[in-house]
């Protein structure tokens, strides 16, 4: 068999001759050996009746006629004891036209199927052409060049359609180089311009024109096997790209050429074990895995607490099967994952923890559809790929680790804009140190010397509402089923229905009073212990198509979570969601305005209403001058928003599903404070003992009362100012004079005295009402 790989393009004629060979013999023709002197004497003889195979044969059909005289002419090179071991055969280096192959290349080939052609790996029509240049300046004129030094490889697929990889080496000591008539002579000057410019073809076709020289003689190609490290590399390849995802199936080609498997499945698991419980991460989407087949993640997460897995992942050892049909079964988990895997044709597989640094990562999964495929021994072939897959696995969770950190700075603890850059800063001197080699702890973030804003919108007596709607389903619900069980005791009388319905009827009775903590879980625990089976059972005994149907209407009005009519709490939940939903987004919307006067820090949160602070001073923004009319600048902005905020409320109100008020309430702080960001909270916290006294009136004095009364501070329709010093309450009025002016505050003003409070003396108040105008508040401040 013959093979032939050429571009049509080349700057030789090739002529394939064995004169080169005829020294050999001639010499050997005079050893004192008389057999070895006679056998050569007579090879001379024989050659001398083919003349063209020392003149040179261009055409290389013409060779089939010689192959017999060609195989006697080279048995020294190609000794008949080593034909079932080498992979060898005589070629003209990059033409790959191949005769006399061994016996172990010509099974390779046969292999390979009549389709299969040879090609160079990735070698293009003008880089073969100046390979072949490259031959000339390395042979004729002596000039070393690397390229001549790059390895070549064949990839040639057996009978299984698995790729094998082949190193090719040429030994071209049998050929010579000939310039033609039309080969250009080359100076040193030419040469370095040729290798300063190996990408630029036209200049190297200008000196090497097409068939200009003359390749005269054989070269000995010989392959190895390299299909394992070739494997390897592209392997390490694949999965050491940068952001590149694993790519399941180029690893699974690769792992069938190690392997030589040609059924071979590849999958991963990723999990991680946290509180000695394993959690799936998904960190590649579309990575095939065995045990998460057909299956919910919930499955697949008790599948790992099977005996088997859970050893393996214990000890970090190779769960290798050959036979799946013989594996014994030590439990109920173990089997549903057996049964998983021959749902897939399993029938061997090698299960490998990914275990770095003491971490879970996830489970290797590899699997063929025939017994003893994968061993014990050739598991041993993961030893030379497992790191790299674990430094990409690894690598993976790290990104998935990233995009979560990103999701819970923006959805839960976001670093406000304003402070940013002190937690840049810091994190910069610690990754500078660290890259020199030095330990750098991260120093706490603390803004020192900032004023406190504080205000609050909460829906007025929240807990009495919520209580209400709880006692208004409860109640809905017992004389739905009193109502339910008076028409069932009528079609069957039965002394237990008169029981239910006494019982439901107390349970009403005790509705009328005030709702204690246990009232709600008790009648619920009820319904569903004695009454709900009763209706079942009833329902499904009853011909009684009217009664049937009013059980059905009862059972849809049970919300599945609470076990309950949840209808009225329904109502008063939409409600605070929409309050907040609507009165958040007209904060955050005018928060961006503020911060455009002066940077300052804002957070709010979603209680039964919203709370905001704000935090303002020149540490917080030490590139720009900070004056003390910026820190009165923005609580008169925060008064204005309060008042839309009131606004937006009253234009809701009528659409809520329950009825609610709120309350407005503004805490004036004059001292500066320091805050201080707490690491394991992530977030800003009131720095130092004196300074807590603010913490302290913030959580207390929204339920706070009149001196000497028992009025609540707080009204519905009000906003209260509450502060400390006479400074305070002249500046405060100064603002409520304007919203005055500008429709937005009533012109009636109390003032008064604060209760004393725990740790809270000597606070007073000033309370006025919102107009609820129609008008538009201001969106700047002159």
């Amino acid at each position: 068999m013959q093979y032939n790989f050429s571009f049509d393009s080349s700057p030789f004629k090739t002529l394939i001759a064995f004169h080169k060979i005829i020294p050999a013999f001639e010499k050997a023709a005079l050893s004192p050996v008389d057999f070895q002197a006679v056998y050569a004497r007579a090879l001379l003889d024989e050659i001398k009746k083919y003349p063209q195979l020392i003149e040179g044969v261009e055409n290389t059909d013409e060779l089939l006629g010689y192959e017999p005289i060609i195989r006697v002419l080279l048995a020294d090179l190609f000794p008949s004891s080593l034909t079932h071991n080498e992979i060898k055969a005589v070629t003209i280096p990059f033409h790959l036209y191949t005769f006399n192959h061994t016996a172990r290349l010509e099974k390779i080939l046969n292999d390979a199927g009549d389709h299969f052609e040879f090609s160079l790996r990735d070698i293009s029509a003008e880089t073969y052409y100046i390979l072949n240049c490259c031959v000339i300046i390395s042979q004729y004129y002596g000039f070393k060049v690397d390229a001549m030094d790059a390895p070549q490889f064949l990839d040639i697929p057996d009978k299984n359609n698995i790729i094998h990889h082949y190193r090719v080496l040429f030994n071209a000591d049998f050929m010579d180089i000939i310039p033609t008539e039309r080969a250009v002579h080359l100076s040193e000057e030419d040469i370095v311009e040729l290798i300063d410019n190996f990408s630029d073809i036209a200049l190297w076709k200008s000196k090497f024109p097409e068939r200009s020289w003359i390749l005269k003689g054989f070269a000995i190609m010989t392959l190895f096997d390299a299909t394992i490290e070739n494997a390897v590399s592209s392997f390490k390849s694949n999965l050491l790209r940068e952001k590149s995802a694993i790519q399941l199936a180029e690893i699974e080609t690769i792992f069938r050429s190690i392997y030589k498997i040609s059924d071979l499945r590849i999958g991963l698991t990723s999990f991680e074990k946290v509180r000695n419980e394993y959690n799936l991460r998904i960190v590649e989407k579309q990575l095939y895995s065995h045990l998460l087949y057909d299956s919910t993640i919930t499955e697949c997460e008790e599948m790992l607490c099977s005996d088997t897995l859970e050893s393996m992942l214990t000890k970090d050892e190779y769960l290798v099967v050959p036979d799946i049909d013989k594996m014994p079964i030590t439990d109920p988990k173990q089997a549903y994952f057996i049964h998983k895997l021959k749902q897939q044709q399993v029938k061997s597989f090698i299960f490998v923890p990914l275990i770095e640094g003491g971490k879970v990562l996830g489970l290797l999964e590899m699997s063929s559809s025939r017994v003893r495929e994968l061993n014990s021994v050739n598991a041993n072939k993961l030893n030379f790929v497992l790191p790299f897959i674990k430094d990409k696995v690894s690598k993976a969770f790290s990104e998935t680790e990233n995009q979560i950190e990103a999701v819970i700075q923006k959805e839960y603890t976001s670093i406000h804009p304003s402070v940013k850059w002190r937690f840049q800063e810091e994190a910069v001197r610690f990754l500078n140190d660290r890259a020199f080699g030095k330990d750098y702890a991260l120093q706490e973030i603390v803004f020192d010397h900032v004023y406190p804003l504080y205000g609050q919108i909460d829906v007025q007596g929240s807990s009495e509402s919520r209580n209400q709607a709880i006692r208004q389903d409860l109640f809905n619900q017992n004389n739905e089923l009193i109502t339910l069980f008076t028409a069932v005791n009528q079609t069957q009388k039965l002394p237990l229905f008169e029981q239910k319905i006494f019982d439901l009827e107390r349970n009403l009775a005790a509705l009328q009073h005030a709702l204690l903590t246990d009232t709600e879980q008790q009648m619920l625990d009820y319904f569903h212990a004695d009454i709900h089976p009763i209706l079942e059972n009833f329902r499904k005994s009853t011909r009684d198509a009217h009664i049937v149907d009013a059980i059905d209407r009862y059972f849809e009005r049970i919300n599945a979570a609470i076990g309950g009519f949840y209808e009225a709490r329904r109502d008063y939940d939409s409600s605070i969601t929409l309050i907040n939903k609507k009165l958040v987004a007209l904060l955050d919307e005018k928060q961006v305005e503020a911060q455009e006067y002066f940077p300052h820090y804002y957070e709010r949160y979603k209680t039964d209403g919203i709370e905001h602070n704000m935090y303002i001073g020149a540490s917080i923004a030490p590139d720009r001058n900070f004056e003390l009319y910026y820190l009165r600048n923005l609580r008169l902005w925060q008064l204005q928003v309060m008042c839309a905020m009131e606004h937006e409320f009253k234009l809701l109100q009528p659409s809520l599903p329950h009825q609610l008020e709120v309350t407005s309430l503004v805490l004036v702080f004059a001292t500066p404070i320091s805050i201080r960001f707490r690491m394991d909270e992530k977030q800003f916290d009131i720095d130092g003992s004196y300074n807590v006294r603010y913490e302290i009136a913030k959580k207390r004095i929204d339920k706070a009362k009149i001196k000497g009364k028992s009025e609540r501070i707080t009204q519905k329709g009000k906003l209260v100012i509450v502060y400390s010093t006479i400074h305070e309450e002249t500046e405060y009025l100064g603002y409520i004079k304007l919203l005055q002016h500008k429709g937005l505050l009533e012109a009636d003003i109390e003032q008064f005295e604060v209760e004393d409070l725990q740790g809270l003396i000597g606070l007073k108040a000033i309370r006025v009402g919102f107009t609820f105008q129609q008008v538009e508040v201001l969106n700047h401040i002159h």
